[in-house]
């Protein structure tokens, strides 16, 4: 998308978004408004893309439709828009009589109801939905207009999708350098809004000049049969059909992402995939909570991480490549972690880890990975023993800046990581990749062996299977940078030394207190 486009995208973003103060009286908050908001936008961009005849299917029903909506006001128009929803979700009217039976539009529309209690506040959102330039809209993409909201909700509320929202940054690099093709599965288990499939997608269409390259079986496969996701909230799972169908990804029946839980019988009914793209949720979140009911997992675990793990690494077909955002403890946590790990390095190639910064999710503190791995080893894809020989660390975290709203998390910090990932091994051998990083001296101890000592200045670095294994014991806890705010101990004294520094310094300060108390004393008297 050009500069031109994003920004007309995100003055639209941002007008939709002032619209939540409209809906104040009615007691809307802002997580509240943004489902608000959908179930009325998603009836005006039908409408659209039906005007630009970008859709010819998943049209709504006579009577559901925005043409039905801008022409009334008052209790009627209230109403009304209570008896569309009403159809919507449940494909009747308000005596039985079947209206629609596009399983899409009912999953979309599944138990929706308007908390508006003002005619008039339906009315102003109505209007000022009109008053949008949506044939600009239209042609940067409508389905980009609204993935906007999505990451505007995400950014701005504190609580539930916004909580641990991937940023738009990161899922771009993961899959540009997991390099998805036309007429591969892509799968999803903790899909939440559908980004990382909405942006495996986008990147086949750039690579395919739109889909014209391919036949119309293999257009029928991207849009029907490539994508497939699951998500455990409802309102969540809402938000990610509409925000497939609006990227022209329709999937089977009820849509690309089905409700339910990747780590039940859903995930265990999952066809394998040749990708797996996932940030499984961690922490705690509001809307809905994961357990655990799986029975074909080889190692039981009340880690919900540790549990996505295993099944993604599972679900992978022979040669399948997955990209995993993880929280540092799957990677150090011991007892049924250490095995995991160890059955991952087994069974897949992790080739790759790329620690990242610390502020680039909303919650504060939270330190996470990607591991990147392949199913089956470099030679033989169907391997099931030592597939991992060995496996490349990016360090992204350490000398970084303090990322945030001031300092945003950007497709430039993560351009020299897919520069050095993308170049053949021979080639990663022989630079020194360095990316604002202090220099730090090569260790010249057994910590050293099986690491690849031309590199042990940048953040690039190799860790052979055997170091990994005999001296991390299968930990994949992996730093060598020394951070630049970090105090080396070894330059710090003696204890005495330290004591006596720290007592000279005691005794300056009392000896300032107690001139500042004489003067002013001296002050009084005056």
């Amino acid at each position: 998308m050009s500069t031109s486009s994003k920004s007309n995208n995100s003055d639209i973003v941002q007008k939709l978004w002032n619209l939540c103060d409209v809906l104040r009286d009615d007691g809307i908050n802002y997580s509240d408004y943004v489902t608000e908001l959908v179930l009325l936008l998603f009836i005006k961009m039908v409408h659209e893309n039906i005007e630009a005849d970008l859709i010819d299917k998943h049209t709504l029903p006579e009577g559901c439709r925005w043409s039905d909506l801008n022409e009334k006001d008052g209790l009627n128009l209230l109403d009304d828009y209570k008896r569309m929803l009403l159809t919507l979700s449940t494909g009747k009217d308000s005596v039985g009589n079947i209206l629609h039976a596009d399983p899409l539009i009912l999953a979309i529309y599944a138990d929706a109801q308007t908390r508006l209690r003002e005619p008039r506040h339906l009315k102003q959102l109505i209007k000022s939905l009109d008053s949008i330039d949506w044939f600009s809209a239209q042609k940067d993409g409508l389905g980009d207009l609204y993935e906007g909201l999505l990451e505007k909700n995400a950014n701005e509320t504190k609580s539930g999708a916004g909580q641990y929202f991937t940023p738009r940054a990161l899922i771009d690099s993961m899959v540009r350098v997991i390099n998805p093709q036309a007429g591969e599965v892509i799968q999803d288990p903790a899909a939440g809004t559908a980004g990382f499939l909405i942006a495996a997608d986008r990147y086949i269409k750039e690579q395919t000049d739109e889909l014209f390259d391919l036949t119309a079986k293999q257009v029928s496969f991207q849009k029907n049969h490539a994508f497939v996701g699951v998500e455990l909230v409802p309102s969540t799972r809402r938000l990610a059909l509409m925000n497939c169908l609006l990227h022209g990804m329709e999937g089977e029946d009820e849509g690309v992402v089905h409700l339910g839980n990747s780590l039940g019988q859903v995930g265990a009914a999952l066809p394998k995939a040749d990708i797996i793209l996932a940030n499984p949720p961690f922490g705690t979140s509001k809307g809905g909570d994961a357990s655990i009911t799986r029975d074909d997992l080889t190692y039981p675990t009340s880690n919900k991480q540790l549990a996505f793990l295993q099944h993604i690494y599972r679900n992978l077909k022979a040669g399948g490549r997955a990209a995993v955002v993880l929280p540092d403890n799957v990677l150090f946590e011991a007892g049924v972690g250490t095995s995991i790990r160890t059955d991952l390095m087994n069974k897949c190639n992790l080739h790759t880890i790329l620690r990242l910064p610390t502020g680039i999710f909303y919650a504060a503190g939270v330190k996470t990975n990607v591991l990147f791995f392949t199913k089956g080893s470099a030679k033989d894809k169907n391997q099931e023993e030592n597939c991992t020989t060995n496996t490349w660390v990016y360090d992204l975290r350490t000398n970084m800046p303090n990322f945030g709203k001031r300092t945003p998390f950007g497709e430039q910090h993560l351009k020299p990581f897919e520069a050095v990932y993308n170049l053949p091994l021979t080639e990663r051998m022989e630079g020194e990749w360095s990316f604002n990083a202090e220099e730090v001296e090569a260790e010249n101890s057994a910590v050293n062996q099986g690491v690849d000592d031309k590199l042990t200045r940048s953040r690039w670095r190799c860790f052979s299977r055997e170091y990994i294994r005999d001296t991390k014991g299968d930990s994949l806890d992996i730093s060598w940078l020394k951070d630049a705010n970090s105090v080396d101990a070894a330059t710090l004294g003696t204890p005495e030394e330290l004591a006596g520094e720290a007592m000279t310094e005691l005794k300056g300060a009392l000896a300032d207190l107690e001139a500042l108390v004489a003067s002013l004393a001296g002050g009084v008297k005056g």
